[in-house]
């Protein structure tokens, strides 16, 4: 949803409306634009998801930051994840500085205050829920903070963030919310104490976000036809026998959770505009198909129609 585009406001307007909209939303309480008034830009949306706030913001250059002083006076009690789509820029957590590029990470703790900022046009997408949801100590959120760029775990929220955005407008008040704000939090839970915290708190939260791990290392390889229970186990230090006993318990068939979101996949692609002069076996590969009789049955089962005919009706 988008609440805000500068381009769509009165030159004189423009930096009053960002800092407006910034305050309430992000809880900043500084801002330094790089460009003049007259050439700044700046688009916000965002996205109600429950416990979970969604939100991009693009345009020209800017430094924001929110002071140990304006934490204490609103007392946020909440974390947000942000990654860096465009442009290279900075963020500083109290000693810490790192600069950040696109698909760089960074956690903002909004109890402690931060700096975040680049230059040239750029753009983030972040989300934003509870500290309390996370169930782990302060100590521990605050400790991971300058070391989370090392976590492996960070790719896999990477893309499971992406993935929220990519349909955020279906989301917005339909069902399943609170299942996709579970998952984004125990992926959250994860990257945090993969870097920081005590061996009790890291075991505790690696057995709770296991099989939300597990979906996230899936989904995150989908495309690639070498992935199978085998080797997804082999990547999460298990036997291929507990994999699927944990699946079973959860109510899950690993393959066909797979073999969905596969499908789902190319029938994303064959309504696609930028994927029309692309043949139906070649983007059926693309998902890891590499039997077109199989898919295109599957396919038929699962949709009520074959592709070809999918393809057809889409384009109208």
């Amino acid at each position: 949803m988008l609440v805000l585009d500068t381009n769509d406001l009165p030159l004189g307007d423009r930096i009053d409306a960002y800092r407006t909209v910034a305050v309430e939303e992000s809880g900043i309480d500084a801002v330094e634009e790089e460009e003049p008034e007259g050439t700044i830009w700046r688009r916000i949306e965002l996205w109600d998801l429950g416990a979970l706030t969604l939100f991009t913001c693009q345009g020209t250059g800017m430094h924001i930051a929110r002071s140990l002083r304006q934490a204490r006076r609103d007392a946020w009690d909440t974390v947000a994840v942000s990654i860096q789509v465009r442009g290279d820029g900075g963020f500083a957590y109290h000693d810490h500085q790192r600069r950040i590029t696109p698909d760089s990470l960074s956690l903002l703790h909004m109890p402690d205050g931060y700096e975040y900022s680049w230059s040239g046009i750029g753009g983030t997408l972040a989300f934003m829920i509870e500290a309390e949801r996370l169930t782990l100590p302060t100590d521990t959120v605050r400790a991971s903070v300058p070391l989370l760029h090392h976590s492996p775990i960070g790719t896999l929220l990477l893309n499971h963030v992406h993935g929220l955005h990519r349909v955020a407008d279906q989301l917005s008040g339909g069902p399943g919310i609170d299942a996709l704000v579970n998952a984004t939090t125990e992926l959250t839970r994860a990257w945090i104490v993969s870097v920081a915290g005590d061996d009790r708190v890291r075991s505790r939260v690696a057995q709770e976000t296991l099989l939300t791990r597990i979906l996230a290392y899936a989904r995150l390889h989908l495309r690639e036809p070498d992935l199978t229970p085998q080797r997804i186990a082999w990547a999460h230090n298990m036997s291929v026998r507990t994999l699927y006993r944990l699946c079973e318990d959860s109510g899950l068939s690993l393959e066909q959770w797979i073999i969905r979101r596969r499908l789902e996949g190319t029938r994303n692609d064959l309504a696609a505009p930028a994927h029309q002069n692309r043949t139906i076996q070649s983007i059926a590969r693309s998902w890891g198909f590499t039997n077109a009789a199989y898919f295109s049955r599957r396919f038929g089962h699962t949709f009520g129609t074959t592709p070809s005919r999918w393809r057809q009706i889409s384009q109208f």
